[in-house]
């Protein structure tokens, strides 16, 4: 998961600091060079870590941290405020022109950092919001990318504007935006030629791009993983192109985080959104504030609120909250609510979120072999269900032995497993009985989890 290496490091330093009742001079420098060590570790700029430690012992060898009566926890504090300014402070929005006028935004990146995808992506956002984007396939170099970007854009029920990979990609751009003006769309996305490295001619073309069309947005799109080098693309992309923001792909897949941490600080751009997957709803708006708190492994409650309440329908929620009340619920409604944690990202990506979990889950020996164990209950837990027939999972009363025998065979499990997910489920029944109102989604952020 994302900033795991750097989060688990991070949280024995803390730990060290907290388990100390006055600190020295001496313990918190010492602290701090372990942070600096973990940071480079993390693939973080050497200047920008070296200017991020300075700052927090400029601010954590005072007097009120040095007499504070929790000054670990002082230090921990400004560890997260000097972490949030070092990310941007501010979470940026892209910058959309009122009304119907159109917002032309000129996508960018080398091959392989998900540009295309990424780029539908953003229209799919845009249209959430009730914009009109209109997706313009600028890529007539790379096989199959005008190709790859209609289907992309059919996935998010957004139009894609093409001419063919015989034009010029100035004459498309020019194009999409006169079709956009004649078709009412408010918002152009220019997906251009990705590139295997930094090159020259491909980055005149760019330029060509913003001289002939009015870009109103640059957008430069980096895989997270490749660390310093995304750092560096970035830089080169503002000194010659000029950008207005960076979208980081592969989060979630980046164990280090050197990238997120080192951009901003590096190229004074702001991160604009994060990849933490494939579906739509895994490009996630940037918060630095809440990204300091995921690596500091304080959780980040709001994201997950915000999760729970787009991928749960308020009428479905309500629906089930009464059953729940009335202990009326069967194994569809328990397959549905399964299907609401996959599509919040899984119990992993739930637990990273929830305060004092830490990434990947780690807390009272819950490790990352345990979260993996949790996905794969829920994966069984799904094909015994499945086993079941239409009439067993809507009256789960009447599972008897010689039912249940058959349902293990058709899941290919071990009868006992059978025994324990019903035992489970009438559990569960009993508890949500007991206690109503928990499943109250998408009201006013107050979401609930029912475990």
């Amino acid at each position: 998961m994302a900033f795991d290496s750097l989060s688990d490091k991070l949280q024995n330093i803390f730990k060290n600091l907290r388990g100390k009742g006055r600190l020295s001079e001496a313990d918190v420098k010492a602290a701090l060079k372990e942070v600096k060590m973990a940071l480079l570790e993390a693939d973080v700029n050497f200047k920008v870590v070296k200017q991020f430690v300075k700052s927090v012992e400029e601010r954590a060898i005072g007097q009120d941290v040095m007499q504070s009566l929790t000054p670990g926890q002082m230090v921990i504090k400004i560890v997260n405020e000097e972490m949030v300014a070092l990310m941007g402070s501010e979470t940026t929005q892209i910058a959309l022109k009122p009304g119907n006028e159109i917002t032309v935004i000129m996508m960018a990146g080398l091959q392989g950092a998900g540009k295309t995808t990424t780029t539908a992506k953003l229209a799919g956002k845009f249209k959430a919001k009730g914009k009109k984007p209109l997706l313009a396939a600028c890529d007539v170099y790379r096989p199959a990318a005008v190709e790859q970007l209609k289907i992309n854009g059919e996935k998010q029920g957004v139009e894609v504007f093409s001419m063919g990979t015989g034009n010029n990609p100035v004459d498309i751009a020019k194009a999409a935006v006169s079709h956009a003006k004649n078709n009412n769309f408010n918002i152009v996305i220019l997906d251009t030629a990705g590139r295997l490295h930094i090159d020259e001619d491909m980055m005149a073309e760019l330029i060509k791009i913003k001289e002939e069309v009015k870009v109103d947005q640059t957008i430069l799109v980096v895989d997270s993983m490749t660390g310093q080098d995304a750092v560096n693309v970035a830089s080169s992309f503002n000194e010659k192109v000029g950008i207005d923001g960076v979208i980081l792909t592969k989060l979630d897949g980046d164990t280090r985080g050197g990238a997120a941490l080192s951009i901003k600080a590096v190229t004074g751009k702001p991160i604009l959104y994060v990849g933490m997957g494939e579906k739509l709803s895994d490009l996630e708006q940037f918060y630095p504030d809440r990204m300091a708190s995921r690596i500091l492994g304080m959780g980040d409650v709001l994201t997950l609120i915000e999760k729970a309440e787009a991928q749960i329908d308020a009428d479905k929620a309500k629906e089930m909250e009464q059953k729940f009340k009335k202990a009326e619920f069967d194994f569809n409604d328990f397959l549905e609510y399964m299907g609401q944690i996959r599509n919040m990202g899984g119990i992993g990506s739930i637990l990273n979120m929830l305060p004092g979990m830490g990434l990947g889950g780690k807390m009272k020996g819950l490790d990352a072999g345990a979260t993996e164990d949790a996905e794969a209950n829920l994966k069984r837990t799904e094909s015994i269900i499945y086993s079941m027939t239409a009439k067993e999972r809507s009256n789960p009363d009447i599972l008897n032995p010689s039912r249940k025998n058959r349902i293990a065979r058709g899941a290919g499990v071990d009868i006992s497993e059978v025994n324990k997910l019903v035992k489970q489920f009438d559990q569960m029944k009993k508890m949500m009985k007991q206690m109503p109102g928990m499943m109250k989604g998408a009201k006013k952020g107050r979401f609930k989890l029912p475990f």
